[in-house]
C-alpha cells in the first residue's frame, strides 16, 4: 500500500474548508467539514446553523455554478450575493433539499412535480385503448386534455349567498352580514342608495333583475347623493375585497367569515378528474388515467408492474422506479392527483428527495433542512437509511437537525451556539457522537434528556365531538376531543391526523389554527410590522420627540427616498441578473437622516429595528410593546430581530410567530401542527411550559405531533392508524399516555415506551 507521501494530489481535497464566515450572526467561524461523509449540524434555533450550511456553503456553491452560465441565462436565475466569508475551499456542486412548500398552484400535483404523471401520460398515449392522441391529450394543463367546464382544476369555488345576507331583512334592517358592510357604512351605502332596488324591501322579495343587480352586477359608474361612485354587485365586491387576498394576511374576523362563506365543490362535468371525456375514454387494463392518478402510489406501483407490453418496456421501468422511490421514502400513501400545495413541509422535502435517489450523480453536496419533519419515530429509521445511501454513493451529506435519532447516525457533528442570535454564531464542538455527549455543550447535555409522563393528568371540562369524519382516508371516524386539557394527536405520516383535526375542527367558532404555511408579505414585512409591534414603537418615538408617528414608518413619510424605505437598491442590469445592493444614501438604515436624529432613550428607530426580541424586551417599558415582546419570547423567538424580513424565517419560526399573534386573540381552542419543528432539545421544555400556560388559562390545546416529549407531556392522546393511507384513517387508541404505553401494542405506544424508559 502506498504511504501518505505518494497520495495523488486530487485526493488531498477531502475536506470543505470554511474560513472567516460572518453571514448573519456567525462570529468569524472557521472549520473543516469532511467530504463524502454525513455531517449533522446542531444547536439551538438561531445559533447560526442555517447561516453556515445554507447561507454560506450552499449559497456560494450555487452562486459559483450560476456564474458559469451565459449572461442571458443568468438573467432568468435568482442572484444570491456572495456570502460574507473570507474563503471557501474544496466546494462541490450543492443541491438543497429544503422544506419550502411546493407552491399553492392548483395545477401542480404530486404527479406533475415528480414527472410520474408525465410518464403516465406518455404510457396512455402509446398503449391506451382507444388511442386518443399524443401525451398532451391527457394533460389537464393543456386545452387538448382539460375539462372545459372547470378548465382542468377539478373543482369550482362557490360562495354560499346565505352566509352573506339574511334574506328576511331589508338592507336598511341590516340584511348584509359581510364584515364591513353594516348599515351606514361606506360599502353598504353604495349598495343601498344605488337605485337598483328598494332598501326597504326584504331581500327575498327582490325581482329577478333586482337580485341579479344586487349580487352580480359588474363595476358600473353611478351617482349616489350627487357623488360619483363605482357600483359593484355584492358577490363581485366580496370576491375582490376578500377572496382574492391571501388567507394568512386577513384579519381574524375576515378569515373566519371567508372560511364560512366559501365552499369548493367537485366539478360535475369531470367528477373532479380534471380531464375531458376523450382523455377519460382511453383505458389500460380497464382503468383510465384519472383512475391511476387517484390510486395510492403503492397500489399504482403494483398495477404498473402488471402491465406487460414490450413496446413500453423502458417507459414502464422508469415509471415503476419513480413510484417505488416514493414508496421507499414513506410516501406510498399519497396519490399522484394530490395537489402539491396541500403537502406538508416534510412531505414536500421527501418528494424533492425522490429526484435524487436514483440520480447517477456522485461527489455532490446534499444539504437537508430537518429531514425528519413530519415523520413518526417509526419512519425516522427509514429516512436515516436514505441519508446513509446518499453518503455511500460518494456524496457529502450536510444535515441541519434536532432529533437525537438522526444526530446519532452522524459521522461528524458540528455544534453551534452557545445561545441564539448575538449569543450564538460560535462553533462549540466538532467531532464524533461520543465526543458530543462528553462535551458539556447544551446539545451534548440534552441528547439523553427525557420529558417525564405527568404524575397527574388534568381533568377535562367537556368534550368536542367529531362525528362521521370521512375526509381523505378517514373511515367514518367518531371521536371525542376533551376540552380544557392538552390533547396530542399521533400516528405515522399519512394516518389521517391532519385530515381529522383540520378537516373537522378548524372551521368551528373559537378555534385558532396555527400552522407553518408561508406568510405572504412584501420584502418590507418584518416581525415588528406583522405583529403590530411597529405601532407602539412609532407612538413611543413620536411622543418622545414631539413629532408625527408616520415619520417612523419605513413605508411612509420617514422612508429614505432613494431606496423607498427598503434599505436595499435593486438594480436591473438588462441581460444580467438584477443585483441588490445596500442603499448608499441611508447605508441600509431605511430612514432619512432627519428621522435618525430622533431618539428614544438613546436609540434611533434603525437601532431599535436591529434589536433582537430579547434586547427589545429589556429596552421597552411601554405596556403595549412589552406585551407583544413577551409573547414573542414565550414562543421561543427571543433571538429574531424586529426588522428581519419575514421571508428569511423558517417554517417553525413562522408557526411560532403566528402563535404569538394568536395568543392575544380571544380563542378557546388552539390547534398546532408540529410546533417542535426547528426547536432544539433544550427549547422543547420551554414549548411544553407554554402549552401548559395556554391550558391553565382555560383554553383547549390540540397538538398534532411526532415528538415523544410532547406525547409524554399530554393529558390525552388520540392515536391514528394503524398505518398510512388506506391502511390508516382509524382511531386506534384514545386515553392517557400512561395507558397508551400499558395497553396499546401500536407503533406509537412502542416508541413512546422506549422513550420514557430511556431505551
Amino acid at each position: 500500500m502506498k504511504d501518505e507521501a505518494e497520495r495523488h494530489p486530487a485526493d488531498s481535497h477531502d475536506v470543505i474548508k470554511v474560513r472567516g464566515a460572518r453571514e448573519n450572526n456567525l462570529a468569524d467561524v472557521s472549520l473543516d467539514i469532511p467530504k463524502r461523509r454525513l455531517t449533522v449540524f446542531t444547536g439551538v434555533s438561531g445559533s447560526g446553523k442555517s447561516s453556515l450550511v445554507f447561507g454560506t456553503i450552499a449559497a456560494e456553491s450555487q452562486r459559483l455554478i450560476n456564474e458559469t452560465y451565459s449572461a442571458f441565462l443568468q438573467s432568468f436565475m435568482a442572484s444570491p450575493g456572495r456570502p460574507d466569508v473570507d474563503a471557501l475551499h474544496n466546494l462541490s456542486a450543492a443541491i438543497v433539499v429544503d422544506q419550502e412548500r411546493m407552491g399553492a398552484n392548483a395545477r401542480s400535483t404530486l404527479g406533475t412535480a415528480t414527472d410520474a404523471y408525465t410518464l403516465l401520460r406518455i404510457l396512455y398515449s402509446r398503449i391506451g385503448e382507444p388511442h386518443v392522441g399524443p401525451s398532451f391529450a391527457f394533460s389537464f394543463n393543456t386545452a387538448a386534455g382539460m375539462c372545459p367546464e372547470c378548465e382542468g382544476i377539478g373543482r369550482k369555488s362557490e360562495i354560499d349567498v346565505d352566509e352573506l345576507i339574511d334574506r328576511d331583512k331589508t338592507l336598511n334592517e341590516g340584511a348584509i352580514t359581510v364584515p364591513g358592510f353594516g348599515v351606514d357604512t361606506w360599502y353598504w351605502g353604495a349598495l343601498a342608495h344605488s337605485g337598483f332596488y328598494d332598501p326597504d324591501v326584504r331581500v327575498r322579495d327582490f325581482s329577478d333583475q333586482e337580485w341579479e343587480d344586487f349580487l352580480h352586477k359588474p363595476a358600473t359608474k353611478i351617482k349616489v347623493n350627487g357623488t360619483n361612485v363605482t357600483y359593484e354587485g355584492l358577490l363581485v365586491k366580496v370576491q375582490r375585497l376578500y377572496l382574492s387576498k391571501d388567507r394568512e394576511s386577513m384579519q381574524p374576523h375576515i378569515r373566519t367569515f371567508v372560511d364560512r362563506a366559501v365552499t369548493f365543490t367537485t366539478c360535475r362535468a369531470c367528477g373532479g378528474s380534471r380531464l375531458n371525456p376523450a382523455a377519460l375514454s382511453s383505458k389500460i387494463k380497464g382503468r383510465n388515467i384519472a383512475d391511476c392518478a387517484s390510486m395510492q402510489v403503492n397500489e399504482l406501483a403494483d398495477f404498473v408492474r402488471e402491465i406487460d407490453d414490450p413496446s413500453a418496456g423502458p417507459l414502464l421501468s422508469g415509471l415503476g422506479h419513480t413510484l417505488d422511490s416514493l414508496v421507499e421514502i414513506g410516501l406510498g400513501y399519497l396519490s399522484l392527483d394530490r395537489e402539491s400545495g396541500t403537502l406538508s413541509g416534510g412531505e414536500a422535502q421527501r418528494v424533492k428527495m425522490v429526484r435524487h435517489l436514483g440520480s447517477p450523480l456522485t461527489d455532490v453536496t446534499y444539504v437537508f433542512d430537518e429531514p425528519t419533519v413530519g415523520l413518526h419515530p417509526h419512519d425516522i429509521q427509514r429516512m436515516n437509511d436514505l441519508l446513509r445511501r446518499l453518503r455511500d454513493k460518494g456524496n457529502t451529506v450536510l444535515v441541519v437537525e434536532h432529533k437525537p435519532e438522526t444526530i446519532e447516525i452522524a459521522d461528524h457533528v458540528v455544534d453551534l451556539g452557545p445561545g441564539a442570535g448575538t449569543n450564538g454564531g460560535h462553533i462549540t464542538f466538532t467531532g464524533d457522537l461520543a465526543g458530543l455527549r462528553a462535551s458539556g455543550t447544551l446539545t451534548g447535555r440534552h441528547l439523553d434528556h427525557r420529558a417525564r409522563l405527568r404524575d397527574e393528568v388534568r381533568e377535562p371540562t367537556g368534550l368536542i365531538s367529531i362525528e362521521h369524519a370521512t375526509l381523505h382516508n378517514l373511515k367514518d371516524v367518531n371521536v371525542d376531543v376533551p376540552t380544557g386539557v392538552l390533547t396530542v394527536v399521533t400516528g405515522v405520516a399519512g394516518s389521517g391526523k391532519s385530515s381529522l383535526i383540520h378537516g373537522s375542527l378548524a372551521k368551528r367558532d373559537g378555534v385558532n389554527v396555527v400552522d407553518q404555511s408561508a406568510i405572504r408579505g412584501s420584502r418590507r414585512s418584518n416581525p415588528a410590522t406583522y405583529t403590530s409591534l411597529a405601532d407602539p414603537i412609532r407612538t413611543a418615538f413620536a411622543k418622545a420627540n414631539g413629532v408625527k408617528a408616520a415619520l417612523f414608518s419605513a413605508n411612509s413619510e420617514g422612508a429614505c427616498p432613494n431606496c423607498k424605505g427598503i434599505g436595499l437598491v435593486y438594480t436591473d442590469l438588462a441581460m444580467m441578473a438584477g443585483v441588490a445592493s445596500v442603499c448608499e444614501e441611508c447605508d441600509g438604515k431605511r430612514f432619512t437622516p432627519q428621522v435618525l436624529t430622533y431618539e428614544l432613550r438613546g436609540k434611533n428607530i434603525s437601532d431599535v429595528l436591529g434589536m433582537s426580541v430579547a434586547e427589545a424586551r429589556d429596552f421597552f417599558t411601554e405596556k403595549q410593546a412589552r406585551a407583544i415582546l413577551d409573547r414573542l419570547a414565550d414562543v421561543g423567538l427571543g433571538y429574531i430581530t424586529l426588522g428581519q424580513p419575514l421571508n428569511t424565517l423558517s417554517g417553525g419560526e413562522r408557526q411560532r410567530l403566528k402563535l404569538a399573534i394568536r395568543m392575544a386573540e380571544k380563542a378557546t381552542t388552539y390547534i398546532l401542527d408540529e410546533p417542535t419543528t426547528g426547536l432544539h432539545l433544550a427549547d422543547v421544555d420551554q414549548l411544553l411550559a407554554l402549552l401548559d400556560r395556554l391550558v391553565d388559562a382555560g383554553n383547549t390545546v390540540i397538538v398534532i405531533e411526532h415528538h415523544q416529549a410532547v406525547m409524554a407531556h399530554a393529558d390525552w392522546i388520540i392515536d391514528m392508524g394503524p398505518g398510512a393511507g388506506h391502511d390508516g384513517g382509524r382511531v386506534v387508541f384514545t386515553g392517557t399516555p400512561t395507558d397508551l404505553i400499558a395497553k396499546s401494542n401500536g407503533l406509537t405506544a412502542q416508541h413512546l415506551g422506549e422513550y420514557v424508559n430511556g431505551a
